[in-house]
């Protein structure tokens, strides 16, 4: 009897030192899981309280903005690497004549030499600053746009009436077709700004004083559009959809074939920031967006230094580089970007 007592007395007592084991332990890994689960939310929290980047180096890139009013003499592109302008070419805001130019559309080709449009024309210019091939506007004309699409040929967009996309051999210099663009758009300057060949061989062209984007054969047919208000800047995506920056309307959206936004930034995504008009947007080959935010709008330059000029946006939307550089360097507003750490050759990205 004796040794039943000690047996159940013994149940017992293990009972017990194994239930306080057992509540230690749960106790034990309660803490640290609440540790994990304070430390991980912590660090969101200040992911998402980490400010974006503003410096000029985050990329090596291709710059260009319009209408710089602060420097009349100086127009420029630049050449940045490493925080720093390596390369710039500049022109003045008049041309010979009286008449006005500015850069709208500038690209590094893959041998170094750049292409560009200044609304008084387009034209190519070597690493050493030669201007290798040039296109004046005839009078009553304007050129907002310069694509390359393939060696020693270039898209341009003629504003005029009649409006027309042009394909120039540079090496020639000999216009190889020329496409008429319908509008009902009589001004010269407010019928389209930059146009995009698309792999097919389309073309996209925001008709910016029709607020639509239209497709176009290579025969001039129209084969798709899409309504958009004030459109300056349209390009096709690898996934098939277009991308849109919308100017004054201070939007970039991404639709698909239907016509259907799939994907939208606008000045609600940055509340409180004094954000310009966005002209141009393209899309990196990490699914990043990125924006040029024209602030020269704004006639009172002296607003200009507290704006940001690019934007770059994660597909969540968070803003990850909000480049704001209007001193050491100044690179003035912001209408065309080149970011050159892009994979692939420059001819080949999404802008």
């Amino acid at each position: 009897m004796a040794m039943s007592i000690f047996d159940d007395k013994s149940k017992q007592a293990t009972k017990q030192t194994l239930a306080k084991t057992f509540g230690l332990a749960l106790a034990g890994i309660l803490f640290l899981s609440t540790g994990i689960l304070r430390a991980s939310a912590t660090a969101d929290a200040n992911q998402a309280q980490t400010p974006p980047d503003k410096s000029p180096a985050r990329h090596p890139f291709l710059y260009a903005g319009e209408w710089d009013t602060r420097k009349p003499l100086e127009q420029s592109i630049f050449l940045v690497r490493e925080g720093k302008i390596v390369w710039q070419y500049s022109m003045p805001i008049k041309t010979a004549s009286g008449g006005n130019q500015e850069f709208d559309d500038a690209t590094m080709l893959s041998n170094g030499n750049v292409i560009f449009s200044k609304m008084s024309g387009a034209g190519m210019v070597s690493p050493d600053e030669k201007l290798l091939w040039e296109y004046p506007a005839p009078a009553g004309t304007e050129i907002h746009s310069c694509q390359s699409i393939g060696k020693d040929k270039v898209l341009i967009m003629r504003n005029g009436n009649p409006a027309q996309a042009m394909i120039i051999n540079t090496a020639t210099g000999k216009t190889e077709k020329e496409i008429p663009i319908p509008t009902t758009v009589t001004s010269t300057h407010g019928q389209f700004r930059h146009i995009r060949m698309t792999k097919a061989g389309t073309i996209l062209v925001p008709n910016l004083g029709e607020n639509k984007v239209v497709e176009y054969d290579a025969n001039g047919k129209e084969i798709w559009s899409v309504p958009a208000k004030s459109p300056w800047h349209a390009v096709r995506l690898n996934n098939g959809n277009t991308l849109i920056a919308g100017d004054w309307s201070r939007y970039a959206r991404e639709v698909n074939p239907k016509g259907e936004t799939v994907w939208e930034f606008t000045k609600a995504d940055v509340p409180g920031a004094n954000l310009g008009n966005i002209q141009t947007a393209c899309r990196l080959a990490n699914g990043n967006t990125v924006m040029c935010c024209w602030i020269a709008g704004d006639s009172n330059a002296a607003h200009w230094a507290k704006t940001v000029q690019v934007l770059e946006v994660t597909p969540a939307k968070k803003i990850i580089w909000a480049l704001s550089s209007w001193k050491d360097p100044d690179l003035g507003p912001a209408t065309s970007i080149q970011l050159l750490d892009e994979p692939g050759e420059p001819e080949d990205q999404q802008r």
